[in-house]
């Protein structure tokens, strides 16, 4: 057991990109049900860590590097129902 208490986790720029879009539009959307306050600090975070991370949520082809993020994730992974 290691007692760091941080966990790193690594994702392609395209999983990075598929996840944070679809953290924004549920959070836009007010779509979480949360059971508990702490659930939603912590996906807020994870949304603002991606956010620092990425620099797509501010370019103006946002959309379409999106769209090309989910094709690479579908095509890496296949197409699984949503």
């Amino acid at each position: 057991m290691n007692d760091d208490p941080h966990v790193s986790l690594r994702l392609t720029r395209a999983e990075a990109l598929v996840l944070f879009e679809w953290l924004a539009r549920s959070d836009k959307a007010g779509s979480y049900a949360f059971s508990d306050a702490a659930e939603k600090c912590v996906l807020w975070r994870v949304e603002g860590q991606l956010e620092k991370a990425l620099p797509e949520p501010f370019l103006a082809e946002y959309l379409d590097r999106v769209t090309a993020a989910r094709a690479e994730v579908r095509a890496e992974w296949g197409d699984p129902e949503p």
